[in-house]
């Protein structure tokens, strides 16, 4: 999770990242030496088709739930997880951040619920009551390692335990005489290198607060002098430290010629944790620190036993570790000692290279130093940071969960300490956007592990403001399993703490996608996590296959599509999952390396498998013809040696007709306590909802129920053969039923779902289509009516609840009769265009 795709070095660190990162040298160290945390292992069948047809608890996607500062309650978290239950995901991992993010963390006035502050008792006591809730569900409960999700620290972190910084005063005087002299102690700006701002309500203001202990707290690390100007020769740098009295006095002969006196000392960051509560805000724990990162761990780990010690290990297993936003630090207390033990010698005399100074023959020993404290540093951040915290979790009999990214570490070398390993992909512009995702897949491959998570499809509001759509997201999670990932943990579900009647309800600020259990499509969105855990579980079995020149090859493509693949291997059985990952419908000639055993088309949106009768051998691989609509995607499946040498005669995609399209009238019922019609409205047609002149259809957002009864023509031959209902253009979602039984879910290209043999009459066949679209039409709507809340501007887009209004304080009707939606984001005014909504067919009978 990242506020940005992509972030840059506080400014105030460029001078010394210029040189730490000068031509960094990767110094592999083994791995054999850092025991990796046990992962159980479940028994694998040797047959596919069993995690296909019934897939394990580990193939069931996750969420990051995310609590917003104190808007949160014990019916709201039970309601929360038995929704999530109920839809399929297995696992929560719960972040405590701030009221809003915007994206900074910001604040909400007028709180219901004040009292609730992040790891404080009262807090403590619902996050218990998810524990108890997670465990009566069977579902997995994990958290992150502190307020915020970035990235490791707290309150409870204080200036000497905190990340340090090299800093440095100076003095230039003349030579060749005596000096008493009281040296300077450097100073530092008071505002910290915390990465973004945050609401500050000692000032009103968003931004980097000031840190009083930049200037409290400080440590001396060595007074040197050297020659004022040029290289300076080692043999020429003067350690002065062991005459330097504590108050900083100097008495010292000074040489000839122009020097320059340093004190160097270190002193926090000032990095803060981020975006927490304020009163929850903290330093972040110096990582190269032994004793930082015990305190840390030992606080967290503490708490956790205090508060749901019986707990651990059911109905709370993880603690997880997001990608590290924390920046460089330069200090740590002990690095000089830590620097010698591993480099073999003293940094003493390098240290004026972090003011720009050059040591050592034709500036080489400079750029030697840089990369042998760079690689220090990132010893360090293994030995200390990641040792450390896999070791107390292990002893707590808790996962260490972490997206291992971002930070200075070489991510080979600390993959192994990590039980399960996160990584993530965004949905910028539409397109699947991964953020060190394939690095992070060769990484866990090379260490052995096969789960392999992604926090998926984060987006920014240019991408996600209550518009997003299953179809919408197919592509992408697409995308990301051909990249190795097998168990998606969504970002994000919000805890939805009030009464259902507040919808969309609490939002994370700017950021989606919104996954929340009062999202418009939520319960038939089942049926993508449905695809999701069939594609999962398939993906987790096996092994990744042995990479080849052979292993796949799409030729013959028509229709601008993109087709991609991954391949898995247990024994002598091979799936391919195939996907085409764009936006267009077409072919292509797929050619896999299998010979000699029968294809398998396995669907994992409807859950069927069935032989492909057409294929043929190209040497040593098997070539077949695949057809492929918008998004599409399969399974091939080579489990059974071929029988049949004869060629058979049907297509692998037999083509439909049409056997009757429906026409005439369509009775729709909209919900009126979304602004709909009272009555059911008869429709001539199917058109797009926004066409509309009632302004209750025009700006609706939910579910409407269309209703129509047809026979089929005399002696139609769809009575006696397989035949499907084909819906058109459907926006955004659709639940069919015919004759009262209930054929499914719509979400996504081919817009059809099967009919059962047997279920269709002469006549007087009773069609029942359940329609929902996505919220962003009743924000709009309500946007042409009067305000009755206050908003304050977003800081890159959108607005957010200045303060909760009297009339929600209150349980009371709102003021502006006309508005149906209450949330805490607004990314809509009143000219914002609709969005195309509704069933607008054809709808046809296909045989």
């Amino acid at each position: 999770m990242r506020l940005f795709y992509k972030t840059t070095p506080s400014a105030a660190f460029k001078p010394v990242l210029h040189l730490l990162l000068i031509n960094l040298i990767c110094f592999s160290v083994s791995a054999q030496k850092r025991p990796a945390q046990p992962v159980a292992q479940a028994l694998v069948p040797s047959d596919p088709a069993e995690v296909f047809n019934h897939p394990p608890q580990s193939a069931g996607p996750g969420v990051l739930w995310m609590w917003m500062g104190a808007n949160l309650s014990k019916k709201g978290i039970t309601k929360d997880l038995e929704a999530l239950k109920k839809e399929g995901f297995t696992s929560t991992t719960m972040f405590s951040l701030a009221d809003v993010t915007t994206p900074w963390a910001g604040n909400i006035n007028k709180g219901p619920t004040p009292e609730l502050i992040s790891w404080t008792e009262p807090w403590w006591k619902l996050v218990r009551h998810a524990a108890e809730e997670s465990k009566r569900l069977g579902m997995d409960f994990g958290m992150f390692n502190g307020p915020g999700y970035e990235s490791s620290g707290g309150p409870w972190i204080s200036p000497e335990m905190s990340m340090q910084e090299i800093c440095w005063s100076t003095d230039t005087l003349s030579g060749d005489r005596h000096i008493d002299l009281v040296l300077k102690r450097p100073k530092v700006k008071l505002r910290g290198h915390t990465p973004y701002p945050v609401y500050n309500p000692n000032t009103g203001l968003v931004e980097i607060p000031e840190i009083a202990s930049r200037q409290t707290y400080y440590k001396d690390i060595a007074v040197l002098a050297i020659p004022a100007n040029g290289v300076v020769p080692l043999n020429k740098v003067i350690d002065l430290s062991a005459k330097m009295q504590p108050d900083g006095q100097l008495n010292w002969d000074v040489p000839p010629g122009k020097w320059i006196i340093y004190r160097f000392g270190h002193t926090t960051t000032g990095t803060l944790i981020q975006p927490a509560q304020w009163q929850a805000t903290g330093l972040e724990c110096d990582k190269m620190s032994r004793e930082a990162v015990n305190f840390h761990m030992d606080h967290v780990v503490g708490e956790i036993q205090k508060h749901l010690g019986d707990l651990v290990g059911t109905g709370f297993k993880s603690v997880h570790f997001d990608s590290y936003e924390a920046g460089y630090p330069t200090w740590t207390p002990k690095m000089k000692e830590e620097f010698a033990a591993r480099r073999g010698y003293d940094l003493t005399p390098y240290l004026p290279t972090f003011a720009g100074r050059v040591i050592g023959a034709d500036g080489r020993d400079s750029v030697l130093f840089a990369k042998d404290f760079d690689v220090t540093v990132k010893d360090l951040y293994r030995d200390v940071y990641f040792a450390t915290v896999a070791k107390k979790l292990r002893e707590a009999n808790l996962t260490f969960l972490c997206e291992p990214y971002g930070g200075p570490w070489r991510q080979d070398e600390v993959m192994p300490y990590v039980g399960t390993v996160m990584t993530e992909f965004w949905t910028f512009g539409g397109n699947y956007s991964p953020y060190e995702l394939v690095p992070t897949v060769a990484a866990l491959r090379r260490s052995g592990q096969n789960i392999i998570e992604a926090e998926a499809f984060t987006s920014d509001p240019r991408d996600a403001k209550w518009d997003e759509t299953p179809e919408w997201l197919k592509p992408m999670g697409d995308a990301a399993f051909c990249d190795g990932v097998n168990r998606m943990v969504i970002h994000r579900f919000v805890q939805q703490p009030w009464d259902d009647k507040y919808k969309p309800g609490l939002t994370m600020g700017e950021w989606g996608t919104h996954f929340d259990r009062t999202q418009t499509w939520w319960e038939p969105g089942k049926a993508m996590v449905e695809y999701w855990t069939r594609c999962q579980a398939l993906l987790q079995w096996g092994g990744i296959a042995a990479p080849s020149a052979n292993d796949f090859i799409a030729k013959d493509v028509t229709g601008k599509i993109t087709v991609r693949h991954i391949h898995r291997k247990r024994l002598h059985t091979d799936v391919y999952f195939v996907a085409n990952v764009s936006r267009n419908a077409g072919t292509a000639v797929c050619s896999f390396n299998v010979t000699g055993m029968q294809p398998e088309l396995w669907d994992p949106v409807t859950g069927t498998m069935r032989d492909l009768p057409q294929f043929t051998t190209e040497g040593v691989n098997t070539a077949i013809t695949l057809d492929f609509d918008k998004a599409q995607s399969f399974f091939i499946v080579f489990r059974k040696k071929v029988t049949n040498s004869t060629p058979l005669t049907e297509d692998n995609f037999p083509a439909r007709k049409e056997a009757l399209t429906i026409t005439g009238n369509w009775q729709v019922k909209f919900d009126e306590k979304w602004g709909g019609p009272v009555a059911p409205v008869m429709f001539t047609s199917l058109q797009d909802w926004t066409l509309q002149q009632n302004p209750g259809i025009k700006y609706y957002s939910g579910t409407a129920v269309y209703k129509k009864n047809f026979d089929l023509p005399a002696g139609s031959a769809a009575l006696a053969s397989d035949t499907w209902i084909d819906l058109g253009n459907v926006k955004n979602i659709a639940h069919v039923l015919i004759n009262d039984k209930d054929l499914g879910v719509a979400w996504t290209a081919p817009w059809n779902v099967k009919i059962p043999a047997g279920l269709l009459k002469k006549s007087g066949n009773k069609l029942v289509i359940e329609v929902t679209n996505v919220w962003a039409n009743r924000l709009i709507g309500d946007e042409q009516e009067p305000a009755d809340c206050e908003w304050l501007p977003g800081h890159r887009e959108g607005r957010f609840l200045k303060e909760f209004p009297d009339w929600f304080l209150n349980n009371k009707p709102r003021p502006s009769k006309g508005r149906f939606c209450f949330t805490t984001w607004n990314y809509f005014d009143k000219n914002s265009p609709l969005l195309a909504s509704g069933l607008m067919g054809p709808v046809r009978i296909m045989q």
